[in-house]
């Protein structure tokens, strides 16, 4: 755990936030701030069709891929992120993660729009992401082996953990229920899906999965609604934690950067690889259509869904001194404001939210086995370490699920992002070309690749 903490501190307090916050800057700069401008472009387009896919194609449309992101998004970072981030690094933290998802939403833009521009033709459907923007675009392959490397460790080794430890916790808390009893039932279960089968339970979880997310998210409202005279303090808490001279004096503006970035990056994703290979699936006539989809995903996840945690941890007067971390500080807070029952309400909803992430996160692992071997035993052996780390997450202790995860995913967010940072600018063209149909009177631009002789060559599926 020395170790672990110590390559933690390294790679945060010096370079990811540097980088994060450098390259969420620099896109936001160049697309003349994209998250902003084209907002009403961004929701006019969840009701865009995409067009038909030829010859049977099974593509989705851009709703679709918003609805499929916003389900992998949507999770642990929610209800025991936020509360982890608030617990260690103060109220402040939440005006950092904030901060990450309005100017992140840059990054993200540019990093779907690139998987859009370079996917390429599967067996059913497109397939890309970033491994194959490193591979065509960078003509990089060793890079792009590298990012599934690390997409694998992160998706399908340690968010998974994390999944499994927040499960655990939660249902302790609720139910009494042993943690290793939990964690062998999620274990067992988890086998018994990715190996083939029960199919009906996957299916049964996506579809129940939006319903607890509008679940929550309404009752968040109703406790907002019940409070809304405290909102105001609130708000007051948050931006004195972040700026007030108490923490710089203290150091406590340090700690709620550090926590409300790394905890603001689990929850949206933003920039970390994970959303473009989502992005790359959908049947469009434009990339920028994608990236606009993807921009508006990281807003609904952290300014909407985050911010209701947030709001019912502060509202609650639940304490922030350590003695309640992660999803035990989300369920004592909503059971402060609506009964013990909230307490139940928070388990039930977060088994789903992070049930579903596991097996997400495991295709996500498993499309990136496959970009890296033909062979099946690669993926019996994958399959197994996914069920060891879950398993892993369910014993493990909190601090200890949480690092693993923060060390994996800012590895893959950095080896991403200094590939968006060198292909940045054909996504800038792309969104020139865009704007330019737009103003021209075009409703509906579309996109060849004629219109960027640039990567013609390197270019399939346009």
């Amino acid at each position: 755990m020395e170790i672990i903490t110590l390559v933690n501190d390294v790679l945060w307090t010096y370079i990811l936030i540097a980088v994060l916050l450098g390259c969420a800057a620099w896109f936001t700069w160049k697309t003349r701030f994209v998250q902003f401008r084209m907002f009403g472009e961004m929701v006019r387009l969840l009701g865009d069709s995409g067009g038909k896919g030829k010859d049977g194609e099974k593509h989705i449309s851009s709703f679709q891929a918003y609805i499929i992101s916003i389900a992998g998004r949507v999770g642990t970072g929610n209800l025991a992120g936020v509360a982890t981030a608030i617990a260690i690094g103060g109220p402040g933290a939440v005006f950092w993660m904030w901060v990450i998802a309005l100017f992140g939403a840059a990054s993200a833009f540019v990093e779907s729009t690139l998987a859009q521009l370079y996917k390429v033709k599967g067996k059913d459907s497109f397939i890309g992401g970033p491994a194959y923007y490193m591979q065509q675009g960078l003509k990089k392959p060793w890079m792009g082996a590298l990012f599934a490397v690390l997409l694998i460790l992160t998706f399908g080794f340690a968010f998974n953990s994390v999944q499994s430890n927040t499960i655990c916790a939660a249902f302790e808390s609720a139910f009494g229920f042993d943690t290793t009893t939990t964690g062998i039932y999620i274990t067992v279960a988890t086998l018994i899906i990715i190996f083939g089968g029960v199919q009906r339970i996957a299916h049964v979880s996506s579809l129940i999965v939006p319903i607890m997310a509008v679940g929550y998210v309404g009752l968040a409202l109703v406790v907002i609604v019940m409070n809304i005279t405290e909102l105001p303090n609130v708000f007051a808490l948050i931006f004195s934690h972040a700026f007030g001279w108490e923490q710089v004096f203290g150091g406590g503006i340090g700690a709620a950067m550090l926590q409300g970035i790394r905890r603001g990056l689990y929850s949206n994703e933003a920039g970390m690889g994970s959303a473009p290979n989502v992005a790359a699936t959908a049947q469009t006539s434009h990339p920028v259509k994608q990236g606009l989809i993807q921009t508006l995903s990281v807003f609904t996840d952290t300014l909407l869904i985050c911010s209701c945690t947030a709001f019912i941890i502060l509202f609650s007067g639940a304490p922030l001194d350590g003695s309640a971390n992660g999803v035990q500080l989300t369920q004592l807070a909503l059971s402060n404001e609506i009964g013990s029952w909230g307490s139940v309400f928070v388990a039930i909803t977060l088994f789903f939210f992070a049930y579903s992430s596991i097996l997400g996160n495991y295709y996500y692992g498993e499309s990136n086995v496959r970009y890296l071997f033909s062979g099946k035993w690669a993926l019996f052996i994958y399959r197994c370490l996914v069920g060891f780390m879950v398993m892993f997450g369910a014993l493990a202790s909190l601090d200890l699920a949480w690092s693993l995860a923060d060390i994996t995913m800012g590895l893959m967010a950095l080896c991403n992002l200094i590939a968006i940072t060198l292909l940045g600018k054909y996504a800038f063209k792309l969104l020139d070309d865009y704007r330019t149909q737009k103003r021209a009177g075009i409703k509906d631009p579309v996109f060849t690749k004629e219109r960027l002789p640039e990567v013609e060559k390197e270019v399939e599926c346009w």
